[in-house]
């Protein structure tokens, strides 16, 4: 379950990193290093705030190291998203749960690169699937080099993390295969919407526990596995990344119709606009159904041509404006709330209570 010091990658990138020990070059990224504020009860703490720091450091220069190619253009389409930045939630989770344990063990960077590489592999194809311009306010891939480079890049980078997971052993590529299923079969769910028998609401909970929920999942998972964590605790943290990577996705989707751009970093109303079936819009086709004047108003907007600038921003307003809003952040807290009760088996202490501020941050969206 070790790294080999001669292990390389494919012929086509650069040797592996032979050690993943402090650094003067760690130490410079540490140091400049900024936790997403949703984990300001981290950051705040004298003893798990540095150690946490130290430890995103090693992973995004790892993380650096592993997407690198030896082929100009690979390089280039590999690193493309990464420097563009990112919260780098995912293996924030991993170093967290890892607290919980020995969270020392080479093992633990290595499972927090993983789900990394993994989720800006899925970006790469979602961005072609939504013919999305922009990403953490840069270009999309598929914009600069056009689809099939983009859908190959993120090949690649998913290649990448497979050949770490399989050197963490049968389990951590087991976890990586049954969560890199899921995540396709969300895509795919979403992509053909729910059966003429299946609840559109329990459709669209569904894909998103898929596409978001299973990495978040994977994350806590991992992270406590390979810091020796008991199994009781390692399904506390499956249950909890599950529940929470659900509220973050709710909470992003609702953030898509009230305008919130300068939380979110992404247009109001572009799910609107490429007719992503959210809960807010799901919510209003029910108020309109059942009467709601007020909704069916609403709704014409939602489906009439959002092709203008002018007519989206009504649009949004209109749904913003709508009671369905904040039902759906109801709906957010909800999740929230239910992945902070499923840390009760945890010990008490700063890893607890980390995990809880963040589940609130999400709904908050102080992420």
């Amino acid at each position: 379950m070790t790294t080999s010091a001669n292990h390389s990658w494919t012929h086509a990138g650069q040797g592996r990193p032979e050690s993943h020990d402090s650094n003067p070059s760690t130490m410079a990224i540490a140091t400049g290093l900024a936790l997403p504020s949703g984990f300001s009860a981290v950051a705040e703490d004298p003893d798990l705030g540095p150690s946490i720091a130290m430890s995103m450091a090693k992973v995004e220069k790892v993380l650096r190291e592993a997407i690198a190619h030896s082929d100009p253009l690979a390089d280039a389409t590999s690193r493309h998203l990464v420097e563009a930045g990112g919260k780098r939630i995912r293996p924030l989770l991993v170093l967290l749960a890892a607290h919980l344990g020995d969270p020392n063990r080479k093992e633990v960077v290595q499972a927090a690169v993983v789900v990394e590489l993994t989720h800006l592999a899925t970006l790469y194809h979602d961005d072609v699937m939504d013919s999305a311009p922009f990403r953490r306010g840069a270009p999309t891939a598929h914009e600069v080099w056009g689809n099939t480079v983009a859908i190959l890049t993120g090949d690649l980078i998913f290649a990448r993390a497979s050949i770490l997971v399989s050197e963490l052993g049968g389990r951590a590529l087991g976890i990586q295969a049954r969560t890199f299923e899921r995540l396709c079969l969300g895509q795919l769910h979403e992509t053909v919407g729910p059966r003429e028998d299946e609840d559109p609401i329990e459709h669209y909970l569904s894909v998103i526990a898929d596409k978001t929920g299973s990495l978040v999942a994977a994350s806590g998972q991992l992270g406590a596995i390979f810091a020796g964590v008991d199994e009781s605790l390692q399904d506390v943290m499956l249950e909890y990344g599950e529940k929470v990577g659900v509220a973050f996705q709710l909470a992003d989707d609702v953030i898509d119709v009230t305008g919130l751009k300068q939380v979110s970093g992404k247009s109001p109303g572009t799910d609107l606009r490429e007719g992503v079936p959210t809960l807010p819009v799901l919510l209003l086709r029910n108020a309109a159904a059942a009467g709601d004047a007020d909704a069916a108003a609403a709704l014409a907007l939602v489906d009439g041509d959002l092709s203008s600038d002018e007519s989206l921003a009504a649009a949004v307003t209109a749904l913003r404006e709508h009671p369905v809003t904040l039902e759906s952040w109801a709906v957010a807290r909800q999740w929230s709330d239910a992945a902070i009760a499923a840390l009760a088996p945890l010990p008490e202490g700063m890893v607890k209570t980390a995990l809880a501020s963040f589940a609130e941050a999400v709904v908050s969206r102080d992420v």
